[in-house]
């Protein structure tokens, strides 16, 4: 195994939005290496460990994006349907059926590559 760590996505304050990425220096990454990501139920500032386990988040490390012995990116996108509190407001980004699929804060990520 090459390296393995944590890392905190942030969706921003809230309302939040629907995607969000953070890089990850990876020292010793190669073009070839493999990544993977996980969503990580340990508490950030902004949510609890229990969230982390129940939130709709789909989190993929982005094997496209690695920069040899610098870095790679983690993806990370709320998949839920559900309509947020600001549905009325198409001007936040909020479809006209009022559905949205925003989340906010910070959310923690654990990370391996090889």
């Amino acid at each position: 195994m090459g390296a393995a760590g944590t890392a905190i996505v942030d969706f921003g304050a809230f309302p939040g939005q629907s995607d969000a990425s953070v890089t990850v220096s990876a020292p010793g990454i190669s073009i070839s290496s493999l990544v993977e990501a996980w969503i990580l139920p340990e508490a950030t500032a902004d949510h609890s460990s229990d969230e982390h386990t129940v939130e709709t988040l789909t989190v993929k490390a982005d094997r496209s994006t690695i920069v040899a012995n610098t870095s790679f990116v983690i993806r990370a996108a709320n998949t839920s349907q559900l309509a947020d509190l600001s549905a009325m407001n198409t001007a936040q980004g909020v479809d006209k059926n009022g559905m949205g699929g925003r989340i906010y804060g910070q959310w923690k990520l654990g990370w391996v590559w090889d």
